[in-house]
């Protein structure tokens, strides 16, 4: 009986793990502002291919555009986010994706993705799995992975629900929000391994405000996807600047 209620939570948050819907319309509506360590970016040629997945109203692919970088492309599953990220930020490309999270980039032809704020509305394991496989197949070897996403935050709101929706969803941090979406927030061992083919570059806790603009503590690492010859970790690097 336990593994049948195993399996049926596991479609269940499967089936979440694309909630275009939801983006296209209460989600097109939010506001985010996880911030971006530029210093962690000054050694990039800014005539480098960059690729922002899950754009959003493409406030990160503007920002890099205004740094200097001059191959600029967000994608994201919501055609509203990305029409509006088209008006405000010209001087980037973007794309709706239609069947995410399959890119139509060439294998080992990006040098830096980008993905904030992302992996928090796929709350699925091997959906997780799936996009960082996708992304891993776009980098070229020696390519950066920019990460930002949600850590399980302490605070007595945040720890009951998580225990409200444990058990409907098979994780503890899988939670619905209330206004259509459900989102995750992660342990350091689950990123840890869903990172474990990446080689740590940098990383750092900071404060962030979520889409509801609520505080909340985010995690940020830069990651080098290996050459063969390189070892590979997906141990946490002290905080830097």
């Amino acid at each position: 009986m336990a593994s049948s209620s195993a399996c049926g939570n596991a479609r269940r948050v499967t089936d979440l793990d694309n909630q275009a819907g939801y983006w296209n319309s209460t989600g097109a509506t939010k506001t985010f502002g996880h911030p971006v360590a530029l210093p962690w970016l000054d050694g990039i040629d800014r005539r480098a291919r960059v690729l922002d997945y899950g754009c959003g109203y493409g406030r990160l692919a503007g920002l890099l555009v205004r740094q200097g970088f001059e191959n600029v492309e967000g994608v994201d599953v919501a055609p509203r986010l990305v029409s509006r990220a088209k008006n405000e930020q010209p001087g980037a490309q973007f794309t709706v994706l239609t069947n995410p999270p399959q890119l139509d980039q060439q294998e080992d032809s990006v040098d830096l993705v980008l993905l904030f704020a992302v992996l928090t509305c796929i709350p699925g394991d091997a959906g997780q799995r799936e996009l960082v496989t996708e992304l891993r197949r776009v980098l070229r070897p020696g390519g950066l992975l920019y990460v930002s996403d949600l850590c399980l935050q302490e605070d007595h709101r945040n720890r009951s629900r998580y225990q409200q929706f444990a058990a409907k969803y098979g994780t503890y941090g899988i939670f619905e929000t209330g206004d259509g979406v459900v989102c995750r927030h992660h342990t350091t061992d689950w990123l840890d391994q869903l990172f474990g083919d990446f080689a740590l570059v940098a990383g750092r806790e900071v404060a962030v405000e979520t889409m509801n603009g609520r505080p909340a503590l985010a995690t940020q690492r830069l990651m080098v996807k290996p050459h063969a010859e390189t070892p590979r970790t997906g141990r946490t690097a002290p905080a830097t600047a």
